[in-house]
């Protein structure tokens, strides 16, 4: 077989370990998993504590998703417990067999914000499996933006091995390939903290793992982001279809324009609003690095301000609205007149020297 490479580092500000010589393509979960096995009685003893734990807090009759279920013992318990009533759902992409008839199964990998919305679970279980994850944050996240679409409480239940006693005795056997990422207690308090509200976190089995419930959840300031940008992507289309049809209007009213800039924010600017070479062939700049060159994608010759000199136009559109002052000022200093100087704003163009 072939050797994978050990290239674990620490994040001095969480403490999180990792190895970044990690490809997920070296392990082929699909086709021969490595499934957690303990029979033990302290083990034993353990599932049923944190079981107990999760079932004081869930409905009686609850869905429960098991997110990498393995052959599903954990959420077979949790079944048994509710003697069926509720609905029991295990992911996992490897081959799973007997998993129990009260357990709906679903071999394929569990896709948060899809599945969350579909399902629209009480619980959802994760055991020992963030270990496995490429970019366990991302992955946290997205359940709580998943769990955030129901108009209902949404608990997850997250347990992994603890490293911190790793560090103490010295010991690396626990560093092996199947495990990207090693959690200590403190960097697994700030990945839970990425998914919600913290109702318990605590050790188990000697210290060995590590595992909280959480209530998921988004600061109300991801959700004010989420309802900004949901709105400014909803006037875009507006504001696209305005600024477009103030543009035809100057062509039809037969004004002469230039716009000043022909790459960066005025490329945009030209491409947004199809400001296309037949009604829109004057593009300057004052830059003499740019002159000569092409605007792309729509192909005006970007020629020099002073053209503007020998032949003034009836409009000056400013696309990089940020630099309009030094643009005016500019344009008074070498004596470049026009009636007027547009920029975008609000969603429409509007005469800078009137603003």
């Amino acid at each position: 077989m072939t050797c994978l490479p050990l290239n674990y580092v620490q994040c001095p500000r969480c403490t999180h370990v990792w190895n970044r010589s990690f490809t997920y393509e070296d392990i082929p979960y699909k086709e021969s998993p490595n499934q957690m096995f303990n029979k033990g009685a302290i083990w034993l003893g353990h599932l049923a504590k944190t079981r107990d734990l999760i079932l004081s807090d869930l409905p009686i009759a609850p869905t429960v998703i098991d997110i990498g279920c393995g052959e599903g013992h954990f959420v077979r318990g949790i079944a048994n417990a509710r003697e069926g009533r509720g609905r029991f759902v295990g992911f996992d992409p490897s081959p799973i067999q007997n998993i129990g008839q009260d357990i709906e199964l679903h071999s394929r990998y569990f896709e948060p914000i899809q599945d969350i919305v579909n399902l629209a679970p009480d619980l959802l279980v994760m055991r020992h499996v963030l270990e496995h994850l490429t970019d366990c944050a991302a992955f946290v996240e997205q359940l709580a933006w998943g769990a955030s679409q129901l108009d209902k409480r949404v608990l997850f239940f997250a347990e992994m091995p603890c490293i911190d006693r790793v560090f103490d005795s010295k010991r690396l056997s626990d560093f092996f390939y199947e495990h990207p990422s090693q959690f200590t207690t403190r960097s697994f308090k700030t990945l839970m903290e990425r998914s919600g509200t913290i109702l318990e976190l605590a050790h188990g089995y000697d210290g060995e793992v590590v595992y909280a419930l959480v209530e998921l959840g988004l600061p109300e300031s991801y959700q004010a982001t989420l309802n900004s940008s949901l709105a400014f992507y909803d006037e875009a289309f507006s504001s696209q279809a305005f600024i477009r049809k103030q543009l035809e209007e100057l062509i039809e009213q037969g004004q002469s324009v230039a716009i000043w800039g022909g790459t960066g924010k005025s490329a945009a600017f030209i491409n947004f609003f199809q400001a296309v070479v037949q009604n829109f062939p004057i593009v300057i700049d004052s830059d003499f690095q740019k002159v000569g060159t092409y605007v792309p994608g729509t192909g005006q010759i970007i020629q020099f301000r002073d053209v503007l000199k020998a032949n003034p136009v009836d409009v000056i559109i400013i696309p990089p609205q940020w630099r309009a002052k030094d643009i005016v000022a500019e344009m008074r200093r070498e004596n470049i007149m026009a009636n007027k100087i547009l920029i975008e704003h609000g969603g429409k163009l509007i005469d800078f020297l009137k603003a």
